[in-house]
């Protein structure tokens, strides 16, 4: 079998290569106490585009540094159920959330959809800006140049978690029936959503972004998904000299440091030829989570779309 990674028995005990904040979790619930006293001012607005037995709703909602986040939202119109299960879609990097169309096969099957449009993406969520340096690459370095903080990642992972209250306080949802999935940064964002929102029921992540920087940096994968690790370093630190100092602080938004917050049942998907999120970057966040879980090796994959494994998830996803 090809190999561009450890080898199997090895992926199955690694634990990561990136530093670990000592107070990742005092962080992270600050962060999120400090998401709470922000105002949701939710908005609902009846969508264009209809289907008979559901209705579809563009969501509006205020989230970190008071950005007004999008995310399509999908509400079976059925009277005969009281409360109804939900499901939550994150999207790959640099994209938006699905088109209707392709939420549908989870609205019709009795479930509330929500989809999240990241902000700074290709959705209609808000991107307020106020990082320093660079804006031109993507949103890993965005506000390493800050304070721990600012950090664009840290923002999106508590858009994600507010989704999910957000959804989880509507009357019509069961809030202990919801589940979260996607693929590569939709992947990451499944486990920061379920790491942060304890009640999520069930999580599939499928070849998840966003874990073990160092081990990448490491790989000479910087490139690609993570180039914008290399054009920092050319831009802001050359030498390297503060190294240690970013790849800290990247610890805080490294999924691998939360994923044993999660306490959802946990489905996770990974191609062994994956050379744009490693296997052994992903394994680092499995190997961390303490719920119940199981992982799906595919030896033949790179990073690429497995409608087998959606097929495996929209079962997982129906026994909520």
């Amino acid at each position: 079998m090809p190999l561009i990674d450890m080898p199997l028995s090895e992926l199955k005990n690694y634990m990561g290569s990136s530093p670990c904040p000592t107070d990742i979790d005092d962080y992270w619930d600050k962060m999120l106490k400090d998401l709470k006293v922000i105002d949701p001012n939710l908005q609902l607005i009846k969508a264009n585009f209809q289907v008979p037995g559901l209705t579809c709703y563009h969501l509006y909602f205020t989230s970190a540094k008071n950005a007004r986040i999008h995310a399509k939202l999908i509400k079976p119109d059925r009277t005969d159920i009281k409360e109804y299960p939900a499901i939550l879609h994150f999207h790959g990097y640099y994209g938006k959330s699905p088109y209707w169309n392709e939420l549908l096969n989870y609205a019709y099957m009795g479930y509330t959809v929500a989809a999240l449009d990241v902000r700074g993406q290709g959705g209609l969520s808000e991107d307020v800006g106020g990082y320093k340096g660079t804006t031109i690459k993507g949103n890993i370095v965005r506000g390493l140049l800050d304070n721990k903080e600012n950090m664009m990642f840290a923002h999106i992972y508590l858009d994600c978690a507010r989704l999910a209250q957000i959804v989880m306080d509507m009357d019509d949802v069961d809030e202990n029936r919801v589940g979260c999935y996607g693929n590569s940064q939709g992947g990451a964002l499944t486990i920061a959503c379920a790491a942060l929102e304890p009640r999520i029921k069930k999580a599939a992540p499928l070849h998840p972004f966003l874990c073990d920087y160092k081990r990448v940096w490491d790989m000479d994968l910087d490139v690609d998904a993570y180039d914008e690790l290399r054009y920092f370093f050319k831009m802001f630190d050359p030498e390297h000299k503060k190294e240690d100092e970013v790849f800290y602080q990247l610890g805080y938004i490294d999924l691998q440091n939360i994923a044993k917050r999660i306490k959802a049942d946990t489905l996770v998907g990974i191609g062994l030829l994956d050379n744009i999120c490693p296997p052994s970057t992903c394994f680092a966040a499995y190997n961390k989570m303490t719920c119940k879980k199981e992982i799906k090796v595919y030896p033949d994959f790179k990073h690429e779309g497995m409608g087998f494994f959606n097929d495996n998830t929209f079962l997982f996803m129906k026994g909520l």
